[in-house]
């Protein structure tokens, strides 16, 4: 990959690895974007197969966050950091403590916390290295497990959806494919299952399928078999690029919503959607509320105040599908358009005076 090419044509600022020889951590922070603030983004853990596979995530994952940030109206920018590793065998808590180090040398830049692999008590140890780690448990000083909001945010993107697609925003009765039931598929079964929706679902971890059926009535299918379930709506949970040449044609759903990252493979499977009739709930807004419940630890948390940020993912869900029903376009040109008009305008806003320290 050439690394510089790859940053001008996506937009970032900064690509930084780090290494520490002691604790055997291998780790890529991406910063996309801090017109609106300072990058705040998880810092994910996964068993990549090679390095460039884990920046080509970490490129991907970072350009999101901006998005998410400027949709959330938020003053954050877009930033995200992935460990090569295996979660379950090779993090450790000196690992954890040397992520923190590594977060505090760039003096605010970056400001992060749990996600896929990682968990709030993970962070516990990288706070003691450093003053910019959010989403720690609630004993710690922390908002919490941001996994429980996240959850709730994507039940009210689905809903919104399902009045797009159905002209009902009620879930009863209506049949949701669950890819991915690990900390926000599983909480979101629960919101599904409450309205009376039809589940289906799929994890690669057996012991989280099995926890799934044993809590609730979730037909479970084999991981490749959700994207050929019959279904209303298909929920993505899991990783991203799921949304691609070879699923588009297998998928039965009217509607897709979920709580993955950059689910479109590519932009293009977004404008194939849009030509299928498919109706996309754009990941970057079904799974803020998360983002929303980060932004606000890190000046003051206030539960009421993120709740009703998060309840608000609906309207501007609401107002993406009227933008795109009115203009013809693809939801996810849309979405992105008011957030690349909303960085425009702040960046000129900052331009007016230099704020003083």
């Amino acid at each position: 990959m050439n690394i510089f090419e790859e940053m001008e044509k996506r937009g970032h600022e900064q690509i930084i690895f780090n290494y520490d020889k002691e604790t055997g951590l291998k780790m890529i922070i991406g910063i996309h974007d801090t017109t609106l603030g300072p990058a705040l983004g998880g810092c994910r853990m996964w068993d990549y197969k090679t390095e460039e596979d884990a920046l080509k995530d970490v490129l991907r994952l970072s350009k999101g966050m901006t998005y998410k940030c400027g949709i959330a109206d938020v003053d954050f920018g877009g930033g995200k950091a992935v460990i090569m590793g295996n979660p379950e065998k090779d993090k450790t808590r000196a690992m954890m403590r040397s992520v923190g180090r590594f977060v505090e040398t760039l003096n605010n830049r970056f400001i992060t916390g749990t996600d896929v692999g990682t968990y709030s008590e993970d962070f516990v140890q990288a706070a003691r290295e450093s003053d910019h780690i959010v989403g720690m448990p609630e004993e710690f000083g922390g908002s919490g497990n941001s996994a429980i909001i996240t959850a709730f945010g994507v039940y009210k993107a689905v809903k919104a959806t399902a009045k797009e697609a159905f002209g009902d925003d009620s879930l009863a009765g209506l049949t949701i494919a669950v890819q991915g039931l690990g900390k926000v598929g599983y909480r979101l079964l629960g919101h599904l299952h409450e309205e009376g929706a039809e589940l289906i679902g799929t994890d690669i971890k057996e012991k989280y399928r099995e926890k799934a059926a044993e809590n609730y009535p979730v037909k479970i299918v084999e991981p490749d078999e959700i994207f050929d379930v019959d279904c209303d709506i298909f929920s993505p949970n899991a990783l991203g690029a799921v949304i691609n040449d070879d699923t588009i044609p297998r998928l039965k759903c009217k509607a897709i919503v979920g709580a993955a990252n950059n689910q479109l493979q590519e932009e293009r499977h977004g404008d194939k959607l849009h030509e299928l009739g498919i109706v996309y709930a754009p990941d970057y807004i079904a799974n803020a509320g998360g983002l929303m419940q980060v932004a606000e630890e890190v000046h003051g948390y206030n539960e009421k105040r993120v709740m009703a940020q998060v309840r608000n993912i609906y309207h501007i869900l609401t107002e993406i599908y009227q933008i795109s029903r009115e203009k013809d376009v693809p939801t996810y040109q849309a979405a992105n358009h008011i957030v690349e008009e909303r960085i425009k305008t702040c960046a000129n806003i900052h331009s007016n005076y230099v704020k003083n320290k």
